[in-house]
């Protein structure tokens, strides 16, 4: 198959394009041959952070000329890099780490190129999304990316319980201040899942933490998870030797799940309740007929 060409041909008009270019979420080998010679080949690279771009392209001895393109500016700066590629310039669009436009900005400056008829060239690579899911040990067949959870607790139980019936392995990104909250929210909303921290994916202190969230919400207590980390949630294990004891008391059956979670005795009514296919209302009612 013939591969398209880098740049657009028009003998009519110079017409310049966007490459969505792929970069390192850490080890910096981790970057195509290929987005390295865009990165070269660029007219203008429009970074997340320049600060931060600039350590990959020093390493990588490229010399190319940089702008700001993030969160807070991506309106404006949008508008003006469109222009300039109306008159010809090659921009390259990068993030600190991985690819642009997951949970990163880049979907505006790719919508209005589009509205405006200038091409847009994905050049593929890193990706913590990715990276996470296949080295988790969770299906990987269907799965969900939910990105950031908000950081609301109120707003992020509420998306936590609209997750709730997701049979998909759930990928969400989080901050490493907000994980200890995150896992003990998904624990009472989702209940016992298998669960996997992934922090510094391809760096040196690389980890995966595996369990399921009761564990990991222990484990993370014991030894809070910095650096970047993606959070994954498998779906429901309703078989095997992994099927709650609803065959016992509600009472024993909360008992057992405060010594074996370390959880309080609201948070192990919830989780029993869910087992049993009970409303908080019923178990309750049912926890004060075992007395």
């Amino acid at each position: 198959m013939e591969s398209p060409p880098e740049v657009p041909q028009n003998a009519a008009k110079p017409t310049g394009c966007l490459y969505i270019v792929a970069t390192p979420i850490g080890n910096l080998e981790d970057i195509t041959v290929r987005a390295l010679r865009i990165l070269g080949e660029a007219d203008l690279i429009a970074c997340e952070d320049t600060r931060h771009t600039a350590k990959l392209l020093n390493h990588y001895s490229i010399r190319k000329p940089t702008i700001s393109y993030h969160e807070h500016n991506e309106v404006t700066r949008s508008a003006e890099l469109v222009l300039r590629m109306e008159e010809g310039a090659r921009i390259a669009l990068v993030s600190d780490a991985g690819t642009p436009g997951i949970s990163d900005p880049g979907y505006r400056l790719v919508s209005l190129c589009l509205r405006h008829h200038v091409p847009v060239l994905p050049i593929p690579g890193a990706s913590a999304l990715m990276t996470a899911l296949v080295a988790s040990g969770l299906p990987v067949d269907e799965f969900l990316f939910v990105g950031f959870l908000p950081s609301r607790t109120g707003e992020r139980r509420k998306a936590l319980e609209r997750l709730d019936r997701e049979q998909r392995t759930l990928v969400i990104y989080e901050a490493p201040h907000r994980l200890a909250d995150t896992l003990t929210d998904a624990l009472d909303k989702l209940g016992r899942r298998p669960a996997v921290i992934a922090r510094e994916l391809t760096k040196i202190h690389e980890e995966f933490l595996r369990g399921d969230l009761a564990e990991l919400v222990v484990k993370n207590a014991q030894q809070p998870a910095r650096g970047e980390i993606t959070l994954l949630i498998g779906p429901p294990d309703l078989t095997g030797a992994d099927l709650p004891a609803t065959t016992q008391p509600l009472q024993a059956r909360v008992e057992q799940i405060i010594r074996e979670q370390s959880v309080d005795r609201k948070a192990a009514l919830k989780l029993a309740a869910r087992e049993r296919g009970l409303t908080k209302r019923e178990a309750y009612k049912q926890l004060l007929s075992d007395y």
